[in-house]
């Protein structure tokens, strides 16, 4: 029996790893003790999982008390980003495994620290990439594993955020670089390391541009240029298109997706303490940047065109990869409610570069994230499944190079020059002779 305790009882946290726990995996896993910051999410936690009411809990000061008490083999960090490193770095200093949400820290500094505390343990970190556990992402790591394309020498990859989910950033405490990193951190790592996982390549180097250019006091679509608003409370919501966009007359949320249903304005007042989730996206706080156009140099001489817009009008992303062989193409409409038109079937486009064009029906499940989530849990809590042929699940060094790559991102954005991956993972020596 592995015993787990929870940091971070975020809605992920339950919803991602507490509620399969108890459901599934629970003749193998013990959650043993429960951490948060604020009173107020642990009782909802317990609240939401009665199989948890007798559960210790803890504050954020009481990690060590926490390891002690409960004796666990696993800490599991769902918290805020920036406090990530303070949790993964105390698991490991007690040899215990980690099992982190991504981005596993939100700077290359940090990214290193970790690296460092895992040679030093008898611990293990593992980043939960879900992405890679898509069955998409799956087949086309397969294809390329199998050669279908040959060398891989330049992946061009457009992300797309709908302005649903994409406003949700600017709500919440991710619009604030020293909690998340940014977005080229907070979502874009995901990015980065599918394409990092897929290609098996390392970044070397970055250019990037980017900008704020929807929401901060800035936004054309700014009601007026008052601070401080938020959702429920705003006198000026009606003439928000954005609020509007996803609302009724009531003032009710009508559409929700995995990353902020219990976020709802309903529920923000009773489920925090101290803290709402809907602040205003045109706040003059607001500094990060909600668009990039990213090129990456890689060190088996493979190039990465990536963009990414966090207000467009439906969410999904078009792929490509280039190689000595052949072209891989897909595109896929995610959250299809959301979508205000009929899309097509997403498939795998096939073009040897001599020869005919073959389209691959792929065999989906079901689950989150587009069947990835049950897959990934079942890694996580039964262990790595043994007739997969290539390994999936990431690790620390994993982790580090899209946490640098998203960093590299930002400061080429700040200072208009290239940014060298190695030079923000300072003297990170491991990664370099893996």
């Amino acid at each position: 029996m592995k015993k787990i305790v929870i940091c971070g009882l975020s809605n992920r946290a339950m919803g991602m790893y507490i509620d399969p726990i108890l459901k599934n995996f629970s003749h193998e896993n013990q959650i043993v003790g429960l951490l948060d910051t604020d009173h107020r999410r642990i009782e909802l936690c317990k609240e939401s999982f009665p199989a948890l009411a007798l559960t210790p809990s803890y504050q954020r000061d009481q990690f060590e008390q926490m390891i002690r008490e409960t004796n666990p083999d696993t800490v599991l960090v769902a918290s805020r980003d920036d406090t990530h490193i303070e949790y993964i770095l105390k698991a490991l200093e007690n040899d215990l495994n980690v099992i982190t949400e991504k981005p596993m820290v939100t700077n290359a500094n940090d990214a290193r620290r970790v690296i460092e505390a895992e040679e030093k343990s008898k611990g293990k970190v593992t980043v939960t990439f879900n992405y890679r556990y898509n069955p998409f992402h799956r087949k086309i790591k397969e294809m390329i594993l199998e050669g279908k394309i040959g060398r891989v020498t330049s992946v061009d990859l457009n992300w797309y955020v709908d302005t649903f989910h994409g406003a949700s950033y600017f709500k919440r405490w991710n619009r604030k670089r020293e909690f998340s990193g940014g977005l080229s951190i907070h979502k874009s790592t995901h990015h980065f390391d599918l394409v990092n996982w897929w290609i098996d390549q390392k970044p070397e180097q970055v250019f990037a541009y980017g900008a704020l250019n929807y929401f901060g006091k800035d936004g054309e679509l700014n009601p007026s240029p008052t601070d401080n608003r938020f959702c429920s409370t705003c006198s000026e919501k009606q003439n928000c298109q954005y609020y509007m966009r996803w609302s009724n007359r009531r003032n009710r949320i009508s559409v929700k997706d995995d990353h902020i249903k219990a976020d709802s304005i309903e529920k923000s007042a009773q489920n925090y303490t101290n803290y709402r989730p809907d602040a205003c996206i045109f706040d003059h706080e607001i500094e990060i940047e909600d668009t990039y156009a990213v090129t990456v140099k890689y060190d088996k001489g493979a190039f990465l065109s990536y963009s990414v817009n966090f207000s467009t009008p439906y969410e999904g992303y078009r792929l490509a990869i280039n190689g000595t062989k052949g072209r891989i193409e897909t595109m896929e409409y995610d959250e299809p409610s959301r979508v205000p038109f009929p899309i097509p079937e997403q498939t795998i486009e096939y073009y040897p570069l001599f020869g005919s064009k073959e389209i691959i029906h792929v065999v989906q499940n079901e689950g989150g994230h587009g069947g990835g989530d049950p897959l990934l849990q079942e890694d996580l809590f039964l262990g790595v499944d043994p007739a997969r042929p290539y390994e999936i699940l990431a690790g620390a060094k994993e982790g580090a190079y899209s946490i640098a790559l998203g960093e590299g991102v930002w400061r080429s954005v700040k200072e208009n020059k290239p940014m060298r991956i190695q030079d923000l993972l300072t003297n990170s020596s491991q990664l370099t002779h893996q």
